[in-house]
């Protein structure tokens, strides 16, 4: 296998193994809809094997951030259109990410809505809001029945998604966010179906995905995870019990035949990530997190290995649009600018240069 070969994922047909990792940049302003500035960043990438959309919002309750874009309305359908269009004029490839935030959020972010989460237990810190920087809330509980709502707000974002003309969906199963607060022993200690067991823990997360899969058809859906990341007070110390929870998630999904499935953890080529993607039994996308950037030379050795079929770039996908171009090529790569990932407006986001104006 090599880097700059085409592959199939699922329904996805890919030009190129290399995927741009799901970014949250908070462009869209206080409507959610996606606008000119986001149509051009994801038109300027669309030389990547796939995009992987930022985390988009499939209820109110869930936005987790300000600026964030959601699939929601008619209005936010149709700009999503726009950036599908876009991408496929380039012939590129473009799914979703949808995303709850869970707990991760605050009632000046989502419209002064409940914050929803597994369990009553807050985060420790404090989130960024239209008012500044505030404390998380205590989050309500979720019923089952309420949770089941939630899940058909998944379905139903990933209908938009699919009538906008995506070419599917990633649902977010990482990072801290609602389903991985269900996964996590740390944010869940529910006593219901939803919580104490592994089984248990993982059933929400097979709830969803198998609804979504139902809705959109399993070739056009993706799960991303992150086990072990320990991120946002979602945390999983007890490797047994990862192991445990995942491998029951990935064993219920793996009749599904999905189209990938996307693990961000430090050691992607390690046993705990080749054991999920062996039960997986599936195309996997591989992302060795937040602690590095990714490198040319740890995507190719990744792919040439054998450790993964796709890989995940985020902040060199950020600073240059024309990525694959100059990986391929071996080019230098501009530098990513830090100050202006969650910043308003075109600075960092749509004037990396290319190649031919560098």
């Amino acid at each position: 296998m090599d880097l700059f070969t085409p592959v199939t994922l699922g329904d996805l047909e890919l030009a190129n193994r290399v995927v741009m990792a799901p970014l949250t940049r908070m462009r869209a302003g206080a409507s959610g809809v996606p606008n000119d500035l986001l149509v051009e960043h994801y038109e300027q990438r669309a030389g990547l094997g796939l995009i992987v959309t930022e985390g988009t919002y499939p209820r109110p309750e869930s936005q987790a951030f300000v600026g964030q874009p959601g699939i929601v309305t008619d209005e936010q359908q149709a700009g999503w259109a726009r950036v599908a269009d876009a991408v496929h004029a380039r012939g590129g490839r473009i799914v979703m990410q949808l995303m709850h935030g869970g707990r991760v959020t605050h009632p000046d972010v989502n419209g002064g809505r409940r914050v929803e989460a597994p369990s009553a237990l807050a985060i420790q810190g404090e989130g960024h809001t239209e008012q500044g920087k505030q404390a998380y809330p205590v989050p309500h509980a979720l019923t089952v029945e309420e949770a089941q709502e939630v899940r058909d707000d998944f379905v139903r974002a990933a209908r938009r998604a699919i009538d906008a003309g995506l070419d599917g969906v990633e649902v977010h199963g990482a990072n801290g966010y609602l389903l991985h607060e269900f996964l996590s022993p740390a944010s869940n200690v529910r006593d219901d179906q939803y919580g104490g067991t592994p089984e248990n823990r993982a059933r929400f997360v097979v709830e969803v995905v198998r609804a979504v899969a139902e809705e959109i058809g399993a070739g056009r859906v993706g799960l991303r995870i992150s086990p072990e990341h320990n991120i946002q007070d979602a945390l999983e110390t007890d490797h047994e019990d990862v192991r445990a929870t995942y491998g029951h998630l990935l064993d219920e999904l793996r009749p599904l035949d999905l189209a990938y499935l996307s693990v961000l953890h430090r050691e992607p080529a390690g046993d705990l990530v080749q054991e999920l993607r062996a039960r997986f039994g599936g195309p996997l996308v591989a992302n060795s997190g937040f602690g590095s950037i990714t490198t040319r030379e740890e995507a190719v050795q990744l792919i040439e290995a054998a450790h993964a079929e796709v890989v995940a770039v985020g902040r060199a996908a950020i600073a240059n649009p024309d990525l694959v171009e100059r990986w391929h090529g071996e080019h230098p790569e501009n530098e990513p600018n830090p100050h202006t990932f969650y910043a308003p407006g075109a600075e960092g986001y749509t004037d990396y240069p290319f190649l031919a104006r560098a």
